[in-house]
């Protein structure tokens, strides 16, 4: 008796292990070919997937907008007088009175060491709805004469090297007054003939062209102020 219970219970556990072998393979089966489906349709799918961006751009594309010539004339004049270059310069000046023969006695002279700086731009204030216009998607611009905005010294830096006053006068306190001011007419003839202007035209050109280029207007030409 004991042993037909044993060889029950044997053949009970084989029929377990039986069916669970069969549930694991069936198991295993099952996902190894899910798997494969999947990585067989997945292209097909990423392609769809693709084909439907691509399809909606085409139907519904992102807008690229340009405003009109006339538009950015606020944004440009708002940035009123365009800096491009500054010079700075040294000159020495020479000032003197009674000079000569009675220089000792009565003159008055001296050596200022000047030290100023000149800043040159574009006032694009001047810009106006006409000096800006499109043809063949080129943006043609008309912008102001570069000038000079400002020509001074810097009373920091400048100062008088030597004085020599007659001794029977006592020093011209407007002397260096007028010393100072053919310094500033002088700084500002040697920026001026350094070409300070053309270089501030130039540097503007590249600044604007820039600035149109970020706002649509890939193609540029600029065109001489003096042309109306």
């Amino acid at each position: 008796m004991e042993e037909k219970k044993s060889r029950f219970n044997i053949a009970t556990t084989l029929l377990i292990l039986l069916f669970l072998t069969i549930i694991g393979s069936v198991i295993l089966i099952t996902v190894t070919l899910r798997n494969t489906i999947d990585a067989a349709v997945s292209p097909v799918r990423n392609a769809n997937q693709a084909l439907s961006t691509q399809v909606s751009k085409l139907f519904n594309p992102t807008p690229t907008l340009i405003p009109d010539p006339v538009t950015i004339i606020r944004e440009v004049q708002s940035l009123a007088r365009l800096e491009t270059i500054q010079y700075s310069v040294e000159k020495v000046i020479t000032a003197e009175i009674n000079q000569g023969v009675f220089g000792p006695l009565f003159g008055d002279r001296l050596l200022f060491v000047a030290h100023g700086y000149v800043i040159a731009g574009v006032d694009l204030a001047k810009l106006s709805s006409e000096d800006l216009w499109l043809e063949d998607g080129i943006l043609f611009a008309r912008i102001p004469e570069a000038e000079v905005f400002v020509a001074t010294l810097n009373n920091d830096q400048s100062y008088i090297y030597d004085r020599e006053t007659g001794i029977l006068r006592k020093s011209d306190p407007d002397l260096e007054t007028a010393a100072r001011q053919a310094a500033e007419q002088e700084i500002l003839n040697a920026a001026l003939d350094d070409g300070i202007l053309t270089q501030a035209g130039l540097n503007a050109k590249v600044y604007l062209e820039r600035l149109f280029n970020t706002l649509g207007y890939l193609r540029v030409e600029f065109i001489d102020a003096s042309s109306q």
